[in-house]
């Protein structure tokens, strides 16, 4: 079978050069690249369509093809011109998405895919665009859904312009609704999202949430050659340099690993750590930040809204005096980063993720599988993954609830660490996470579903956010 991954703002390199090191750059990357090499291990041809950038800040993105080693039979990256050679942000791509859906189908002539895995609201889109034109059926991974970001970031009928400005709602939504329509699946991570997140009356028109037949609900999986509690040769690597900060007999740490986000709340461990005397004497707080060796002479590197995030990290810090229980780690790579994970997890260490809402949770998990005791947000799918117990589930609005869970999490580290470690390896694998896919995937193209009518497609749902804007001031 030959499958298309569709995921224009992507930017995949075999290297993984710039993996987390931009706001566009996620999570939804690693589940793309996991599962289009799971997919590929079992001898399907896969193919990951993205953007192709000659800019010479991202020399990684240039070739038109790429392949994964140990991958080059069967797994490429393809990339195809849109928009100029210069890197553009998500919100600035969307007018020029059908110029790559016409150089893709350029390329591909008469051996067209059996069927595309489309990811975000930009590969939604896209892979709406070749429906019309080919016939070609799709499903849809949001991974997160622009109609939670508009509530979330405070938009009102009254900021409406300026937000739309900023963050372009009514593409972005418009996209998510067709996707949501003409997809034969609609895949989510957890029952909670498709409960949650897909429920938003912005989107009650594009879909009946109730319709189970149109979800399938599939978690995604950690990569055990990476995460797990076997050492490599890059552990050996970092031990000294780690020793040389922490001790040889240091003790344990809260362990921060993710984008300087707003909504990813760091803030609040940070104010949580800072306000618990039994966290500050027993353990150091770690702040994993690709890119960051020196947060005073790096805070360059970083856009606008990182450094807002990571100033007021910076502030916290300096006024509660806790200079010397902070340590900012600069993490290269996913290897690094699961020696680093295991190398304090031998320490009982703990990790914290305290998002304001976490669509599923695959850091957590990743975390987990070496050793570390996850501490997590309540809102979102955490939830659902650590309903064992395995991980802390807090409040990310409440600095009373963090600082309780990260102290459980160290107490207790002995017996939830092995509860985590147990419940990844049970649960949450790539190749399972593959094995559904497919499934959906081969009933989708065997079933030979009838494929509703595609009316004119248009990316401007202005109208439908201010009505729901001004219904909610009105309230």
């Amino acid at each position: 079978m030959h499958i298309v991954f569709m995921n224009p703002q992507g930017n995949f390199d075999p290297a993984d050069s710039y993996l987390t090191e931009h706001p566009d750059f996620g999570g939804q990357l690693i589940y793309v690249k996991e599962l289009a090499q799971a997919m590929a291990q079992q001898g399907h041809k896969v193919d990951i369509v993205t953007r192709r950038i000659r800019d010479c800040s991202w020399p990684e993105f240039a070739s038109n093809q790429d392949n994964y080693t140990n991958f080059k039979e069967n797994l490429r990256i393809l990339r195809f011109p849109c928009g100029g050679d210069l890197f553009l942000t998500k919100e600035k791509l969307w007018p020029h998405l059908p110029e790559l859906i016409d150089a893709m189908l350029r390329f591909y002539k008469g051996a067209l895919p059996d069927f595309i895995s489309a990811h975000y609201a930009d590969g939604g889109y896209g892979a709406a665009l070749i429906q019309k034109k080919t016939g070609i059926p799709f499903s849809f991974t949001g991974h997160s859904l622009g109609a939670q970001k508009l509530d979330k970031m405070g938009t009102t009928a009254d900021n409406w312009l300026s937000m739309e400005k900023r963050f372009k709602f009514s593409k972005r939504l418009a996209a998510e609704r067709i996707s949501m329509k003409y997809a034969t699946k609609v895949m989510v991570s957890t029952k909670q999202e498709r409960d949650e997140q897909y429920a938003h009356p912005l989107y009650a028109s594009a879909l009946d949430q109730l319709d189970e037949t149109k979800f399938e609900v599939i978690p995604p999986g950690v990569n055990e050659k990476i995460f797990s509690r076997t050492a490599t040769r890059t552990d050996d690597k970092l031990k000294q340099k780690l020793d040389n900060i922490f001790g040889s007999n240091g003790g344990p740490a809260i362990l921060v690993s993710s984008r300087l986000d707003e909504k990813k709340n760091i803030i609040g461990v940070v104010q949580a750590y800072l306000k618990d005397t039994f966290l500050i004497e027993k353990s150091h707080l770690v702040l994993c930040f690709r890119g960051i060796n020196n947060p005073a002479t790096d805070i360059h590197k970083l856009s606008k809204e990182e450094q807002i995030v990571l100033q007021e990290i910076l502030k916290i810090i300096e006024h509660g005096h806790i200079q010397k229980h902070v340590y900012f780690l600069n993490i290269g790579s996913q290897l690094e980063l699961a020696a680093t994970y295991r190398y304090f997890a031998q320490r009982g260490s703990v990790f914290a993720l305290t998002s304001l809402y976490e669509p599923f949770g695959l850091a957590p998990l990743e975390a987990a599988a070496t050793g570390l005791v996850p501490v997590v947000t309540k809102n979102g799918g955490p939830s659902e993954i650590f309903l064992d117990g395995s991980g802390l589930l807090v409040d990310p609005t409440s600095t009373k609830s963090i600082s309780e869970g990260l102290k459980a999490g160290l107490k207790r580290h002995s017996e939830l660490s092995q509860m985590a470690i147990q419940l990844v390896k049970e649960k949450y694998t790539w190749s399972q996470t593959a094995n559904r896919y497919l499934y959906s995937i081969n009933d989708a193209i065997y079933s030979k579903q009838k494929m509703d009518h595609m009316e004119q497609i248009k990316l401007n749902d202005k109208s439908l956010i201010k009505h729901y804007l001004t219904g909610i001031s009105e309230r």
